[in-house]
């Protein structure tokens, strides 16, 4: 009798843990964008990029979703590293304009802790976050969306600078299906459609 609770008991915490790795912060919109364009060489952003980031924002600052503004209340963007300055850069001058700092302090590959400070910190807010593409599809994952429905072949593309994923989230955390999309900016000439 013992080992049948115990293992009820084990099964039952497996399915809360599972379950709870997939909600995201309460009552939150996340928004996530990829990186800006980047250089021949060099870890920061070619001038094409600057351009991104400089109309990030007016474009972050004016964003609405059905006509209702929203406003940013938190900016995340992945650490510097040595190949690549590219997240913190892209969000600079938005979190400047807005007075807001950039939390850059999880590496790219951290997506288990940055989903768990955004439960903890981040409940009822506005997120932005910026990360590198090839890391986006398991930033999805962790908050329960699902890369194939909202990524073309469920990868972000290696020429595609424009996307915006925006993941709403019930009271309870859960992601709500029919206000998670994917967004075409259409910020610069020659942006997708």
């Amino acid at each position: 009798m013992p080992r049948t609770l115990l293992a009820i008991f084990v099964s039952a915490l497996a399915l809360i843990l599972s379950a709870s790795a997939h909600d995201g912060p309460k009552g939150a919109v996340v928004l996530i964008i990829r990186h800006a364009e980047k250089p021949a060489a060099g870890a920061g952003l070619s001038p094409r990029g600057e351009e991104r980031a400089k109309a990030y924002e007016k474009y972050f600052r004016t964003f609405s979703v059905k006509g209702l503004p929203l406003h940013m209340n938190a900016i995340f963007a992945a650490s510097d590293s040595v190949e690549s300055q590219r997240p913190r850069l892209t969000v600079e001058p938005l979190a400047k304009a807005l007075n807001l700092s950039v939390d850059s302090h999880f590496n790219s590959k951290d997506i288990p802790q940055l989903a768990v400070e955004l439960r903890e910190s981040q409940k009822n807010k506005n997120v932005l976050i910026c990360w590198r593409h090839r890391e986006i599809p398991d930033l999805l994952r962790v908050f329960g969306a699902k890369p194939e429905i909202l990524l073309p072949g469920g990868i972000w593309p290696d020429n595609n600078f424009d996307y915006v994923i925006m993941l709403s989230f019930n009271k309870d955390g859960n992601l709500i299906p029919a206000k998670t999309k994917r967004i075409s900016e259409q910020l610069l000439p020659g942006d997708s459609k």
